[in-house]
């Protein structure tokens, strides 16, 4: 027995086993078995079950440890020894024979022995974490990579505090998506958005009739890479709204539910800084407020069941950018208001095409949208187009690219041209239908055609390399220069603004209790066909 226990050495978690003590529980075993005989092995027992109840005395550094800790220490690293035990116990109640019971049934002692052998639990010896992951809601991964819905729409990652999504992202087949979309797509074709024929001219030709089937070939072949950057980035974009309208609930607060499409948008696009990513920051632009609202850090706003919502966001692929937006709302009061505005977007789709005037089609989406009345509380309002915004041309890393597409007529009286894209933007109003700049700003971009513009502050060069390095020319938030570490950031911004090295763009608001729409689509005026690249099953 001693030598058996020679060797085993003095652990050092919890309180310190005592080597000595152990020596005299074997010995104890020992003694009452060899020495005493068979009858003496219980009474030997009971005396340790005392023993172990008690506290044992303290070591050389003054710690002192419960009987039970030092029984899970005994049970880990003298394995050994607690064999001699129970070959021992085995002994003593097998020399005891029949006079202990009679009826070979256990004994209240040796129940109590098998008790101590005990199976650990689960989680025992792994960090606590680990054991207790488990309590918890699945930990997601990004967007993208998804577990089935949980009991919210949404939940927090326990140990990022990063919003997830946590519902599946759909597909055509409706189910879960776990790949971007260039691996859903392998061979690099996308899905081809609406194709719509141009408008009849008065002498009856179209568009189609100024080519022949092989100068179609031609040119198509010659843009494939073009359009197929685009499509992918318009297949982002379906997907990820389709996603968000599946989950938004009044009561939830409007930075959760941007930061959640965002994180989504970006798994879809694969996001990497200039090469594909979002365009623009979301627009989630409330009530009266028509655009370039996306929340601040801190903002506490939260989506009301009586809200008008504008989701506007963007993505692009290679700075081919879709710029696409719809409103959505919890109260059929609003139906009217949603529906001219939507009627008036498909309206200009339809009036646009190669060689247009962009006054033309001003002209006919007024046309639609004021031919409509929203009741609200017992009272009508007419629906009127906001005649200071309007939608625009779009390019390469630009989204605002010269042209201007009004939604009033009297607008320019420019034509629009061939390969180009346009994004037809229309928003309708019950207040004047004219906006102002409100509120805390959050939207910013650098200024397309700035050259070089000599910087003094130190903290607005360094600044401005890291818009240069993941915005470029494109649109950015304040929220996003948080989301890559920027701090103390404000001063020097400020500072690129007033250079004019970067423009700002607060938010645009009618007047107060007036509520306002948006619809947007993405379209590409092929030479021989119309595409709205951003069309999907929703819009």
């Amino acid at each position: 027995m001693e030598n058996a226990c020679a060797d085993v050495e003095k652990p050092c978690t919890g309180g310190e086993y005592v080597e000595n003590d152990l020596d005299e529980d074997v010995d104890d075993i020992g003694d009452g078995v060899l020495e005493e005989g068979p009858g003496a092995a219980v009474d030997k027992k009971k005396k340790r079950k005392r023993k172990k109840k008690k506290k044992p005395t303290g070591t050389d550094d003054g710690e002192s440890t419960s009987r039970d800790d030092l029984d899970k220490d005994a049970d880990d690293i003298a394995n050994g020894i607690e064999n001699v035990d129970l070959d021992k116990d085995r002994e003593a109640e097998g020399e005891d024979g029949g006079d202990e019971d009679a009826s070979n049934q256990p004994t209240e002692e040796s129940t109590t022995r098998k008790k101590r052998k005990r199976r650990k639990p689960a989680g025992a010896g792994k960090p606590a974490d680990l054991a207790t992951e488990n309590l918890f809601e699945p930990h997601l991964e990004p967007p993208g990579i998804v577990t089935p819905a949980a009991k919210h729409p949404w939940t927090r990652d326990k140990r990022a505090q990063r919003l997830q999504p946590s519902t599946p992202l759909p597909t055509a087949s409706g189910s879960p998506v776990f790949l971007p979309v260039s691996a859903m797509y392998p061979n690099g074709v996308y899905p081809t958005g609406q194709i719509l024929e141009y408008p009849s001219r008065a002498d009856g030709r179209t568009a189609a009739d100024r080519f022949t089937p092989e100068e179609k070939r031609a040119l198509d072949a010659a843009n494939v890479e073009e359009l197929q950057a685009i499509r992918q980035a318009a297949e982002s974009h379906r997907l990820t709204r389709a996603w968000v309208r599946s989950w938004v609930r009044p009561g939830m607060s409007m930075i959760e539910i941007v930061e959640a499409l965002e994180a989504c948008s970006r798994r879809m696009i694969g996001d990497n800084k200039l090469a594909a990513g979002l365009a623009f920051p979301t627009g989630c632009s409330l009530n009266h407020c028509a655009a370039h609202y996306t929340p601040n850090a801190g903002d506490k706003t939260v989506l009301r069941d009586l809200d008008v919502c504008k989701i506007d966001f963007g993505t692009h692929i290679q700075g081919r950018i879709i710029d696409c937006a719809f409103t959505f709302t919890f109260d059929h009061r609003y139906d009217e208001l949603l529906m001219a505005v939507r009627e008036a977007t498909e309206m200009g789709i339809q009036t646009a095409g190669i060689d247009v005037r962009l006054c033309d089609v001003g002209e006919a989406i007024q046309e639609v949208m004021e031919s409509y009345e929203v009741t609200l509380d017992g009272k009508t309002f007419p629906v009127k187009a906001i005649r200071n915004l309007n939608g625009h041309s779009i390019g390469p890393y630009r989204i605002h690219a010269g042209q201007t597409v009004p939604i009033v007529r009297g607008g320019e009286a420019s034509k629009m041209l061939e390969s180009e894209f346009y994004a037809i933007e229309t928003f309708g109003s019950t207040g004047k239908g004219y906006v102002h700049d409100d509120m805390e700003c959050s939207h910013y971009m650098k200024n397309f055609d700035i050259g070089h513009v000599p910087l003094r502050l130190a903290r607005a060069k360094s600044l401005l390399g890291v818009i240069n390095e993941n915005f470029g020319t494109l649109a950015f938030c304040r929220r996003w220069l948080d989301r890559l570490g920027e701090t103390k950031y404000l001063l020097a911004l400020r500072n690129l603004v007033n250079n004019g090295v970067v423009e700002d763009y607060p938010p645009l608001c009618d007047i107060k209790s007036s509520y306002t729409a948006q619809f947007e689509h993405t379209i590409l005026l092929r030479p021989t066909c119309k595409e709205v690249i951003s069309r999907g099953d929703d819009y």
